[in-house]
């Protein structure tokens, strides 16, 4: 048997509300770097399918950028420790790891020789510092400033120059190499500074903030030269990130207003606008956060909505011609549709995703959604159910992508959901109790007073029995008859809390994870009486978060909360395969997509398709 990754879909960049987002082009205009949760992706932009993860942050990444050689990608993390790292090899081997503040790295820039970095952020002590690439050596300080940093810049020929945007309204130009300061420019904003950028020539430096101003300096001097006002033009809200194009002829600007503005330097006005979102109001998911222009002969500008959408734009179209979109936080719940080609994922905050992963494309359930965690997705009963810490189950129609209706509510908290073997009907494990709902009602319940809190649920699609984990390390299995559901087993040979059941197709074998990592099988001699099959599979070193049967019923597959995903063999229990570090933080969910392909999703926000010989 053996394992092999054949794509990583990435989830999209971490956003935040009134701040700006950093997108990074590499010089080739080919990848698109940017953090999400604690790893950095490098994305194809012609094949947003094909994405490198960089795992090797501890703590929350905030920004990446590629280097002007292309060989090297810095990245930052709230820690205030910069990485550099090999973005060429397949090993990402680590340049050096140096840290500049006491708090979060908001920005990076390289100078054009990719020698020196300059990292600003929220420091205790300072709000930034220039360093070499390779030592870490200082050669400059970030000064000036008052308040945190949000934006920096390096003029990308000789003779150099800094400048750094500021929340205290001013702009910071430094003379360099060692980078020292030189002026302070100050009156010119009157809100946070959001974000500045050297043109690539170095003629120019453009600055843009929340007080919907555009200023331009002389990229050599620092003196101003204007600001940019030209009436209906003008953004409406504030203005996040500022990207110039590769003839430093023009320059866009991405708003809280939902616009992307496309300038010319020469005439200052705009000559292009693309508008996201409803036709009148504003939405937040549809505010622009960020925006990159790469180089490209085509044109494409990419912006980054707040949703975290990326939209690839052109001038000759008013929307965008691609928008990529996924996940922003940690996947907790996946279903895999009988297709073999589609899947359903839903997150930490509620967003629920179909995924073509023959094409590697996701799309976001329309409609009203669930307002917290997904807990649990059923997908082999013709439409798709999932419920959510909202306490409600929701119903989508996987041909229209959309869900059917505004929610149901459900007794309780939900810990899992599993289709019975009966048409339609669901087996539902709540913080309180136990149920059988169909068409939306509760049909079937546990009368009896539960003495545990259930954690996870599975129904046999072959039997009437449905088998709940529990708190205090037991199974109990119910068989549901007319009206109720009728307590017949409890298995005790687990050693943690339950965390993870299900049931063979047939129904004749019950695979039980726990939080230690252990996964007993059990052997169903029939209704209500149950022999351990095997305790061999006990190689997880944290808790198991999801355990799924093949179709033939002849292995498993199972992740965990220690990263690793194994598969085991159930006519030889010793034997089996390990992929370790599937997911950073932990892998959640997983399924079998065909007997020789698996899916998964972890708290990494990503989704990623494996190769399984058997």
């Amino acid at each position: 048997m053996s394992i092999k990754r054949l794509s990583v879909l990435a989830p999209t960049p971490g956003t935040a509300l009134g701040r700006p987002t950093h997108l990074s082009a590499d010089s080739k205009g080919e990848r698109l770097a940017y953090a999400s949760n604690k790893s950095i992706f490098l994305r194809s932009i012609d094949n947003p399918t094909h994405s490198v993860q960089y795992t090797q942050h501890t703590h929350q990444a905030t920004v990446a950028r590629f280097s002007p050689s292309g060989y090297y990608v810095a990245s930052g993390d709230i820690s205030g420790k910069i990485r550099v790292w090999d973005c060429v090899g397949e090993d990402q081997i680590l340049k050096g790891e140096f840290p500049i503040i006491s708090g979060p790295i908001n920005d990076l820039a390289w100078d054009g020789e990719s020698k020196r970095i300059i990292a600003v952020g929220e420091g205790k002590e300072s709000w930034g510092r220039c360093v070499t690439f390779d030592t870490g050596n200082s050669v400059g300080e970030v000064s000036g400033h008052s308040n945190p940093v949000n934006s920096v810049s390096i003029r990308p020929v000789r003779p150099y120059r800094a400048a750094t945007a500021s929340d205290d309204r001013t702009i910071v130009f430094y003379h360099g190499p060692p980078f020292k300061f030189n002026s302070q420019l100050r009156e010119h904003h009157t809100n946070f500074v959001q974000g500045v950028a050297f043109s690539p020539t170095g003629d120019h430096l453009v600055s843009v903030g929340s007080d919907r101003a555009i200023c331009i300096f002389d990229g050599k001097t620092g003196e101003f030269k204007s600001k940019i006002s030209s009436g209906e033009d003008d953004h409406k809200g504030a203005i996040f990130s500022v990207s110039w194009s590769t003839d430093s002829k023009h320059f866009v600007t991405s708003s809280a207003d939902q616009t992307v503005k496309l300038w010319d330097v020469e005439t200052q006005k705009a000559s292009h606008t693309w508008k996201f979102g409803p036709g009148s109001g504003v939405t937040q998911p549809h505010q622009q956060a960020g925006v990159v222009w790469p180089n490209r002969t085509d044109g494409t500008i990419i912006s980054l909505s707040m949703s975290g959408d990326l939209n690839y734009l052109t001038e000759k179209d008013e929307k965008p011609y691609r928008v990529v979109t996924g996940h922003q936080k940690s996947i907790t719940a996946l279903g895999v549709v009988p297709d073999g080609k589609t899947i359903f994922t839903g997150s930490y905050e509620g967003r629920v995703c179909s995924w073509d992963i023959t094409k590697g494309e996701a799309s976001i359930v329309a409609g009203q959604t669930h307002r917290n965690q997904v807990s649990g997705i059923e997908t082999g009963v013709g439409k798709v159910f999932s419920v959510g810490w909202d306490d409600t189950l929701r119903a989508a129609d996987p041909v229209s992508n959309s869900f059917v209706d505004s929610g149901v509510a459900i007794p309780g908290q939900p810990k899992g959901i599993s289709a019975t073997g009966k048409d339609g009907e669901l087996a539902i494990a709540t913080q309180s109790g136990v149920y059988v709902m169909l068409n939306g009602e509760v049909v079937k319940r546990f009368e009896g007073k539960i003495n545990y809190t259930p954690t996870t649920v599975t129904a046999s699609a072959a039997s009437t029995e449905i088998a709940v984990g529990a708190d205090n390390n037991k199974v109990y299995v119910y068989s549901a008859s007319d009206s109720a559901l009728i307590e017949t087993a409890v298995l005790t040979d687990s050693r943690g809390v339950i965390s993870a059941l299900a049931y063979s197709s047939t129904g004749t074998l019950l695979a039980a994870g726990d939080s230690t990592g252990k996964i007993v099988l059990y052997n169903r001699v029939k209704e209500g009486e149950y022999t351990v099959k095997s305790t061999r599979w006990a190689f997880h070193t944290g808790r198991v978060n999801q355990i799924t049967w093949n179709a033939k019923d002849s292995h498993v597959v199972s992740v965990g909360l220690d990263t690793n995903m194994f598969v085991y063999s159930v006519e030889n229990p010793g034997k089996n395969i390990k992929f370790t570090g599937a997911h950073k933080d932990g892998v959640n969910a997983v399924g079998w997509v065909d007997e020789g392909k698996v899916v998964t999703a972890g708290s990494d926000g990503a989704v990623k398709v494996w190769e399984v010989k058997l």
